[in-house]
């Protein structure tokens, strides 16, 4: 949900940017640093209590760029619920321009394991929320002329490894739509593939198969700061509109 406070126009090169995922880590990040770079950022996630404090923390840098972040309650695994998300980003600026599908979980274990409600969750946030983001936006940005879809993906969309199958199909499937995406859009659509390596998140918190848990203990030894992806978005969102960057890897130094 959101208030009825009008949104202020933001600075001359600022965009309406609606970011999924948006209560902690990566989503957070992106959120932050791209509110406080002067665009209008729509941050969503279930947790509106964090979103509302994310909205206090950076209300000053934004203020000063002519940015703004503006909390609206979100469920990606309900096709209306990120309808109404990109609707809201749209009615309360007049137009979306960008599209960042962020929100992911990582609950790994081995498929003996089987912890078919968490492939189930993963299924349907990973991979369903991507393609709802997808649905809701690309009718905007086609009458529009423009527009830019950010995938946040992993290493995982590279790589299979032990306790990983599920999550790492998921994100594999992420990145293969993604780049169906671009290759159909118009030019004028841009399209962006974010592969983070290693990244402080409450990611691995998510873990409830104990071999897993053990195995994340030192594979995450080595993480960078959620903001070095929040980087690569903004590099990616900053370039010329005859420029698009399709795939960025981000790791670690350390990761190999």
């Amino acid at each position: 949900m959101t208030s009825d406070r009008a949104i202020l126009p933001g600075s001359a090169t600022g965009k309406v940017v609606a970011v999924t995922g948006a209560s902690s880590g990566i989503g957070e990040a992106v959120a932050a640093r791209l509110a406080g770079a002067g665009h209008q950022v729509f941050a969503g996630a279930r947790r509106t209590d964090r979103l509302d404090a994310l909205a206090e923390r950076t209300a000053a840098s934004a203020a000063d760029s002519g940015g703004g972040l503006h909390p609206v309650r979100l469920d990606v695994t309900d096709r209306a619920d990120v309808a109404a998300f990109v609707e809201t980003a749209r009615e309360r600026t007049g137009r979306i321009d960008v599209l960042i599908n962020n929100a992911g979980v990582m609950p790994l274990s081995r498929l003996d394991a089987l912890l078919v409600d968490e492939w189930d969750r993963m299924i349907d946030v990973n991979l369903r929320g991507l393609l709802h983001g997808i649905a809701a936006a690309l009718p905007h940005f086609t009458a529009q002329g423009a527009g830019h879809f950010v995938t946040v993906a992993s290493v995982g969309a590279h790589e299979v490894v032990p306790t990983g199958a599920v999550y790492s199909g998921t994100k594999f499937a992420a990145r293969a739509i993604t780049d169906g995406l671009r290759q159909e859009c118009d030019p004028a659509i841009r399209v962006t593939t974010i592969s983070p390596g290693v990244v402080t998140s409450e990611l691995a918190d998510t873990i409830t198969d104990p071999g897993a848990a053990a195995a994340m203990v030192a594979y995450r030894a080595n993480a960078i700061a959620p903001d070095a992806i929040a980087a690569a978005v903004s590099y990616a969102l900053d370039q010329p509109a005859d420029v698009d960057v399709n795939e960025i890897v981000v790791r670690p130094a350390r990761q190999r």
